[in-house]
């Protein structure tokens, strides 16, 4: 209870002296980063971000998974309905970390990991998630491969080491796969 009246006592203060109610729906960066749950690895801190710069996407692992799909499905047309869309000039990062707690599910819950992922047991293997250098080019590789969802972005991803706090450039940015076929 303690915790939950300091969250109450720190939003009156942020009501009063820091909210800006000028703030866009659209992220003015026009840029969504997909992160983990960990606290260690929270964008805002990490790239000093500023309230309205970028949309965060945060979920076990940070993977790319079928909810992810279905969010950015649904962010489209919130876009759209706003008066938008989500064009060529938008970013989509895929951020993963080190030692990531994804590892313990993976060796005590596989099966629970298995459907946050939307694969089977057996497929599990196959995401690499020992690996955040493998397993960020694999999920790049999923969204620049989904057109239908993605194809509006430029697609990259990063590592974030929590030891040092140096973010690495894992893969390049690049359009998805419908931009390149189109241009």
């Amino acid at each position: 209870m303690e915790y939950i009246d300091s969250l109450m006592r720190r939003n009156v203060e942020f009501a009063e002296n820091r909210f800006n109610p000028r703030l866009r729906m659209m992220p003015t960066s026009k840029t969504l980063i997909i992160g983990c749950v960990d606290p260690r690895v929270d964008p805002m801190d990490l790239f000093k971000l500023a309230p309205g710069e970028t949309g965060i996407l945060r979920n076990v692992g940070g993977r790319v998974n079928p909810a992810v799909f279905e969010t950015l499905g649904i962010l489209r047309t919130v876009a759209v309905a706003a008066g938008g869309d989500i064009g060529p000039d938008w970013n989509l990062i895929v951020l993963h970390h080190t030692d990531c707690g994804i590892m313990r599910c993976y060796c005590h819950e596989p099966r629970l990991l298995a459907e946050h992922m939307g694969v089977t047991l057996s497929e599990l293997d196959n995401l690499e998630i020992k690996d955040p250098y493998k397993a960020v080019t694999l999920d790049v590789a999923a969204l620049r491969a989904n057109a239908d969802i993605v194809g509006g972005y430029t697609v990259s991803g990063l590592v974030y080491d929590v030891e040092t706090g140096n973010v690495e450039m894992v893969v390049p940015p690049s359009k998805a796969l419908s931009n390149m076929l189109s241009s």
